[in-house]
């Protein structure tokens, strides 16, 4: 069996999405969790740390982290799962807005933290974090035209849904308001089996990052 090594569930986003990915490539794998007050998890949930690297996958002998390597790695171990879509150019699009996401929008992961405890809270958002939601809505509106939807690349879930699975909380934490388009793959993803048992999960973690609990 695999383990998944992860951080908090509540506050990481990156956590989540390995989750997701392992859930997608349809591999039996634990769950083992790194403390939220070791020094190096800390600086990452708190945007800190140089480098991400929890999750960490260890299967088989391998140990990889960074979550789109983590995605390739699952695609290549696990191709029945169909993780990327099966036309070209869906493919390549997929591989470039979970690109994006990974190595984007930064105002908005330091303006709207992940909190899975926290629903409709009201905050200011600023220009730059705007701009990011709005790049984010362009994305999914472009997808979802294309491919038909539910999911941003037709019938089924793929990378691309796992990696913007974190935003669709930080929406419905803050009250982000959304075109009818955006907010209806919202609800999908917030519907999706495999994020609702995480969030569950998170519900009932005890620990608290005073930090991400700050209003403002």
């Amino acid at each position: 069996m695999a383990t998944l090594l992860i951080s908090s569930r509540n506050y990481s986003s990156w956590s989540l999405r390995g989750f997701l990915l392992a859930r997608l490539a349809r591999l039996d794998f634990e769950e083992r969790v790194v403390a939220s007050d070791d020094p190096a998890t800390r600086a990452e949930l708190l945007l800190r740390a140089s480098s991400i690297r929890v999750p960490c996958l260890i299967h088989d002998g391998v140990t990889v982290w960074d979550t789109l390597a983590i995605a390739e790695y699952l695609n290549e171990t696990c191709p029945q799962a169909g993780m990327y879509p099966g036309d070209r150019m869906a493919r390549a699009r997929c591989r470039s807005i979970s690109g994006e996401m990974h190595s984007g929008f930064s105002a908005l992961r330091s303006s709207l933290p992940m909190n899975l405890r926290t629903d409709g809270r009201r905050v200011a958002v600023w220009s730059a974090a705007q701009a990011d939601i709005d790049r984010i809505s362009e994305i999914w509106r472009e997808c979802l035209g294309t491919w038909s939807g539910p999911w941003l690349f037709g019938r089924a879930p793929t990378v691309a849904d796992a990696m913007y699975a974190p935003v669709v909380t930080r929406f419905r934490s803050y009250g982000v308001e959304l075109d009818p388009v955006c907010a209806e793959y919202c609800m999908h993803i917030w519907q999706w089996s495999d994020l609702a048992e995480w969030v569950a999960a998170a519900r009932q973690e005890p620990e608290q990052i005073e930090e991400l609990e700050v209003e403002f």
